[in-house]
């Protein structure tokens, strides 16, 4: 079995739903200190991080993923245990097979390969990853870049192993990110009989024009290559069951996917200003996500154009769609950050795969961007 897909087959053979790592770290950390990498082992909360470097000095390139991987779901609407990996006519399924487990193993492959042909090459190659991207992300990489903060550890350019490619490897170079901001609101009321409205305040009917303004609003019109600002209601929640109560309260969820234009601080302070304009008595509670980042055009973004060109036989797409990734709290360090990896088309869905072939010329990619990088 080739290295990378055996690799990549044990790993998913390990059942690290987020936040667990069941092992993965380890796994890997053993491989790349046989490598002559230095590993560090950071336990936060309840999350693992693996921090490897090889080398030292400046420019430091931080190959970036993460080893935990979103539930099954129902596993007998599965065509095989989702963690028991299987080929089946040249496709590997199991979960994590692309996201991302199968972009986890290639940078191993990728990075044992590049120093045992480069052992004295120049600035630092470094892997990180953690057991907490595909939930709360508090203690992952967030939790990480606090501390390199406070060493002073610095980052040049950041490859993060998400999946990216639409519909063959190497086809979308993700180049940026819109930051992510959600908020859970509850409308106050007063509970009462509907037959006696006037003695009663209904939070629905107090909030309808406020969330109608909310969802009818047009933001902005894009930024660059991002598209324009949306917010998007993903839950509303009132009554106790009952067609003869009015409700004492109403619970609204929402998510803003924003551009540059934007910043959490501006958002919060416009919304808040909107629900006061509508006199309600409401609660807000905000989680921030993370703020968009962006890579322009310069000496990362020029190698990740011209290696995918060869792997895909035609200029990939730039792009900065899709939801979040880790590299949001990595671009604030001043680095370079962009994302490249397998075809995205089966990630969080019951069968996710990946094409073998894609997957055995993943560590081949992998390496050519850090050869023209650090050699």
């Amino acid at each position: 079995m080739n290295d990378v897909l055996a690799l990549t087959c044990d790993l998913i053979a390990r059942p690290s739903v987020t936040p667990e790592d069941a092992g993965c770290q380890q796994l890997i950390a053993a491989r790349l200190s046989a490598a002559g990498f230095n590993c560090e082992h950071l336990r936060l909360g309840q999350v693992d991080n693996l921090w490897a470097t090889h080398g030292s000095g400046a420019p430091v390139l931080v190959l970036l993923g993460h080893t935990d991987v979103v539930p099954t779901g129902p596993v007998e609407a599965w065509s095989s245990d989702p963690f028991k990996p299987e080929v089946r006519d040249g496709v590997l399924y199991g979960r994590g097979t692309a996201d991302m487990k199968g972009s986890v193993a290639a940078f191993v492959v990728a990075a044992e390969q590049f120093v045992a042909a480069h052992p004295n090459h120049p600035g630092t190659l470094a892997v990180l990853l953690t057991s907490d991207e595909e939930g709360d992300a508090i203690d992952g990489v967030r939790h990480v870049a606090k501390l390199f903060v406070e060493r002073g550890q610095g980052i040049d350019w950041c490859i993060t192993g998400e999946p990216s490619s639409t519909a063959k490897l190497g086809d979308l170079l993700r180049v940026g990110r819109r930051g992510s901001l959600s908020a859970k609101l509850r409308i106050k009321g007063v509970q009462g009989h509907v037959a006696y409205p006037d003695k009663a305040r209904n939070p629905i009917h107090l909030a309808a024009p406020a969330l109608a303004e909310l969802t009818a609003r047009h933001w902005d019109d894009g930024y660059e290559s991002f598209p324009s600002t949306s917010l998007q209601i993903s839950n509303i929640n009132a009554g106790t069951g009952a067609n003869n109560v009015i409700p004492g309260e109403l619970q609204v969820m929402f998510n803003l996917r924003y551009n540059p234009h934007w910043n959490a601080d501006k958002l919060e302070a416009e919304i808040g200003a909107l629900l006061d304009r509508h006199g309600l008595d409401y609660d807000l509670h905000w989680h921030r996500s993370g703020e968009p980042f962006y890579t322009p055009v310069g000496r990362l973004r020029s190698v990740a154009r011209e290696v995918l060109a060869e792997f895909a036989g035609a200029a990939p797409e730039e792009s900065t769609g899709g939801g979040t990734s880790d590299a949001r709290f990595i671009a604030p360090l001043g680095a370079q950050c962009i994302e490249v990896g397998p075809v995205n088309a089966s990630i969080h869905q019951v069968d996710e795969n990946v094409r073998v072939a894609d997957l055995e010329a993943l560590p081949g990619l992998y390496r050519k961007l850090i050869e023209k990088l650090l050699d």
